[in-house]
């Protein structure tokens, strides 16, 4: 058995929020600026699905809903490895409701914080949109997203209004308010 850090010893820092908040950048430069960490993109843990895949949003809505709980399994599994080498995982994942944290947390074995990115739905249309067009994301669902988050995850997390912060500003301010293990 792998060894672990202390569970007290948060070793995971999970960053969420809508498309467009910036927790790609965010998470880039968190994990660059520590000592030993990895980061871990749901994004990516989906896209190993080469076939049969389907989009988190996409039909039909079961299988959809089976992939996103595969991912988040995949991603806690690459944080527990991560920490039981000693590096500090930096998640970047969208997660919508509490029943998606707890699919992740409830798989790590290391302690972790919740970090929600929140710009506010129209920044994050207008981040969107600004993207090249290979990098945008079809997605409407902007008021919804951000209402059912402000209700998931309001009492558990470490909310930041990315609004007018820097990726760097933002980067800084989440390190300010995680505990990071060694």
């Amino acid at each position: 058995m792998p060894e672990v850090r202390d569970p007290t010893e948060p070793s995971c820092i999970i960053v969420t929020g809508m498309p467009g908040a910036g927790k790609s950048t965010v998470t880039e430069l968190i994990a660059k600026s520590l000592p030993r960490a990895a980061r871990l993109s749901g994004d990516e843990a989906s896209g190993m699905i080469r076939s049969g895949r389907v989009w988190a949003l996409g039909s039909p809505r079961d299988e959809a809903e089976r992939q996103i709980q595969l991912m988040l399994r995949n991603v806690a599994a690459l944080a527990n490895n991560m920490a039981a080498a000693r590096f500090t995982a930096v998640v970047d994942v969208v997660l919508e409701s509490p029943a998606e944290l707890a699919t992740l947390t409830d798989a790590l074995v290391c302690a972790w914080d919740l970090v929600v990115l929140a710009p506010g739905a129209q920044v994050c249309r207008d981040r969107n949109a600004a993207r090249d067009i290979d990098d945008r994301w079809d997605f409407t669902g902007y008021d919804r997203l951000d209402l059912k988050m402000r209700e998931s995850f309001s009492d558990n997390s470490h909310w930041i209004d990315t609004s007018n912060h820097t990726a760097e500003e933002s980067a800084a301010d989440v390190l300010r308010r995680v505990r990071v293990g060694s």
